[in-house]
């Protein structure tokens, strides 16, 4: 990709059941080599892991709208528009901010599927389970045991790597964003919905990791190919051996130097106020 290589700010958006701790490796492995990074956490969640673990009513019916306004917010503050990076849960939010025209560009990775995405695999729905599973959970507070975390998250750690990461980096999770996600495609205006084909959107990088449980590849990859009909960029590539939570895997430096050099190529732009078009 060509273009200027300026150093954009940085937004690192976290995903479900985690904390903006989870990106520690990437702050600290961007802000070393120059880059203004922020970690905001989600709207209502304030305080350590413990405390978001020991305090879980505020998050009760927080949505994907609140939360991508939160993000629209404290974007339009900044003098320049940032380079979006975000996973799982945080790259549909990626996505959904890129679409209202907000960013100089953005990552998504292994980034939960929007509206449009009709079938999902096994694992993927497995590892939702603990939310879509239980009705009463849908607009209430979603806790995740070791075993389904592991499943979901580090599928390729040891057990004791595994149970460090859960004491680390899990914390309970709205209810609400699972089943706005999970039923998307049956909302006439779903608050995960992505215009697929709008043209102004700035360019887009979608990440796949080969051992994710939670998002597997496919689904990543599916999610690059629905975007096939807009002229905007977008970009895929794969990373092998890595689980959901690659940030923290062994290996992550190689993704964030891969983030770092396509971040590197990406033109400086004007972010426009709404997606130009439909999907």
């Amino acid at each position: 990709m060509e273009g200027s290589a300026t150093q954009a700010p940085l937004m690192l958006i976290h995903g479900a059941w985690l904390s903006s701790q989870s990106w520690d490796t990437f702050a600290g492995y961007f802000r070393d080599r120059g880059y203004d990074v922020s970690t905001p956490e989600w709207p209502r969640k304030e305080g350590d892991v413990e405390e978001l673990r020991n305090d879980t009513e505020a998050i009760e019916g927080l949505g994907l709208d609140e939360i991508v306004d939160h993000y629209e917010t404290q974007i339009r503050e900044l003098d320049e528009a940032p380079i979006l990076i975000g996973h799982s849960f945080g790259g549909l939010i990626v996505e959904l901010l890129l679409d209202r025209g907000l960013g100089r560009a953005g990552v998504a990775m292994s980034p939960a599927p929007p509206k449009g995405i009709l079938v999902l695999p096994f694992s993927s729905l497995k590892a939702a389970s603990p939310a879509l599973a239980h009705p009463s959970r849908w607009h209430g507070v979603v806790p995740l045991t070791l075993e389904e975390f592991t499943f979901g998250f580090v599928n390729t750690f040891s057990p004791e790597d595994a149970r460090a990461a859960y004491e680390k980096y899990y914390v309970p999770e709205t209810g609400q964003i699972f089943y706005e996600a999970g039923f998307a495609n049956f909302h006439l205006h779903s608050p995960a919905e992505v215009h697929f084909k709008n043209e102004n959107r700035a360019p887009l990088l979608i990440i796949g990791a080969s051992e994710d449980k939670t998002v597997p590849a496919s689904l990543s990859k599916k999610q690059y190919e629905k975007y096939g009909k807009s002229p905007a960029t977008t970009e895929y590539i794969e990373f092998e051996g890595r689980p959901h939570l690659m940030m923290v895997a062994e290996g992550w430096e190689e993704i964030a130097g891969a983030i770092e050099s396509w971040v590197a190529g990406v033109p400086e732009r004007t972010p426009v106020s709404a997606p130009g078009a439909s999907a």
